[in-house]
């Protein structure tokens, strides 16, 4: 096997170093690590690789915690040390600000923290019948795979889900449509744990009592879902409680479905919400803006603070529980919400939203390309924080912003929304200068 010093991590996690003048991706390396790997893919101008033999470990190396490390595609970095982990991501960041925008931000902001463990809220476990692997596998994805990781455990899971997986591939198997059960969506919160089967055939009424026995003998709520995630309907109980997560500092409870999006990481979330408006410092009547709002995670906090909020999402159901999330919050007299394609955001469509003081943007991973460029010169609101999960499309739009919208980049940093995982989530402040 070939062997080679490590440089640095990559924004997968993977070790990186150059032999030859080509780059190579080593699967399980540490920078500063001296390792012999083996090539898995070879490209003119890069290699992907994993890690044979360590020959000198870095002291930032733990032991990988799961017993499916290395299979389950669901983490990458559990052998780094969590705290390096959010150090790596920072870094990622940087790069992709610098190596894409030619940005550097005016300061970096302290990396956002929470639990290392346990703390996933959501998850989409797959399933997968494979008689030529002994049956039913229940799991995440394994790495370059679509194969599904048979795993009896998650340790980013809460506890009493990660018990869950055992039983919940018994009950599977025993269905009537095991093979046409894809996926089940789980969501936690405080007062409920919600599974959504996927059935691409509908149950049969045996099904439908074990499914409900499975509800009560292990306290939770069994849902199906027949079609998009709109069709998603309790089973068992028909009257369970429903799902919801608090912002407490903001005196804020939004309740959501098993099926909405919402961040996976409750504590970080509070964390993030909090930075969001501290950085965008909302005023008593202030117009501001939260695109692509969701069911108003930032919009109500922002509302709590005295200002106005127009909030925009691209899907209708989002849109509706957003309006509900702020009557019941009894904020629905400084809140407004209006779905429309923000990837098709013109400047015209913009305007149309009448006069900004503020915006918060917080895209998925595609980013928001179509709505930086459409920020006309009467649209160009004097502060702009920007909540991303993906640092190369936080970048592209950086570059909009600063290099034909005259904003600077006066501060930039991660939280670790996804501990064991390279997932970077990152906040970033754009201003423009008075006058």
């Amino acid at each position: 096997m070939p062997i080679a010093v490590i440089e640095s991590l990559d924004h997968e996690g993977r070790g990186v170093t150059h032999v030859d003048g080509k780059a190579v991706f080593v699967e399980g390396a540490l920078p500063g690590e001296r390792v012999e790997y083996e090539v898995l893919r070879r490209r003119p101008s890069y290699e992907q690789a994993r890690v044979g033999r360590i020959l000198k470990a870095s002291a930032q190396r733990v032991p990988p915690r799961c017993p499916y490390y290395g299979t389950c595609g669901g983490c990458s970095m559990q052998h780094l040390d969590a705290v390096a982990q959010a150090a790596v991501k920072q870094r990622v960041l940087e790069d992709a600000l610098w190596h894409l925008a030619r940005l550097r931000p005016g300061i970096l902001y302290p990396a956002i923290h929470g639990p290392s463990w346990g703390y996933r809220d959501r998850a989409r476990i797959g399933v997968r019948l494979v008689p030529s692997k002994g049956g039913l596998r229940v799991g995440f994805h394994e790495r370059r795979s679509s194969y599904i990781t048979d795993m009896r455990s998650c340790d980013v899971l809460p506890a009493h889900v990660s018990a869950l997986l055992p039983r919940l591939r018994e009950l599977i198997a025993g269905l009537s449509i095991p093979d046409r059960l894809p996926q089940v969506e789980i969501a936690v919160c405080e007062a409920a744990t919600v599974l959504v089967f996927r059935n691409l055939l509908p149950f049969t009424p045996a099904d439908e009592a074990r499914l409900a026995a499975f509800a009560e003998a292990e306290a939770v709520q069994v849902w199906q879902q027949a079609g998009g995630p709109d069709s998603a309907r309790p089973l068992h109980p028909k009257d369970g409680p429903g799902l919801a997560y608090t912002l407490p500092e903001f005196d804020v409870r939004m309740e959501f479905r098993p099926t909405d999006f919402t961040q996976v990481n409750v504590h970080i979330n509070r964390l993030l919400v909090r930075r969001a408006v501290q950085l965008l410092d909302p005023q008593p009547g202030e117009r501001i803006a939260d695109l692509f709002c969701g069911l108003g995670n930032f919009s109500l906090p922002i509302a709590r603070r005295g200002a106005t909020v127009v909030g925009v999402e691209g899907s209708d159901a989002l849109v509706a529980r957003a309006f509900e999330n702020a009557r019941r919050n009894g904020l629905d007299r400084h809140t407004e919400f209006h779905a429309a394609n923000l990837f098709e955001a013109t400047e015209d469509s913009l305007a149309a939203l009448g006069r900004l003081d503020k915006l918060l943007i917080d895209p998925p991973r595609e980013g928001a390309i179509a709505v930086v460029k459409a920020l006309g010169p009467q649209q160009l609101p004097p502060r702009i924080v920007y909540v991303s999960c993906n640092p190369a499309t936080l970048a592209r739009d950086a570059a909009v912003l600063v290099h034909e919208k005259g904003y600077a980049l006066r501060g930039a940093g991660i939280a670790n929304m996804f501990p064991q995982t390279s997932h970077v989530e990152s906040i970033a402040l754009f201003e423009r200068p008075a006058g």
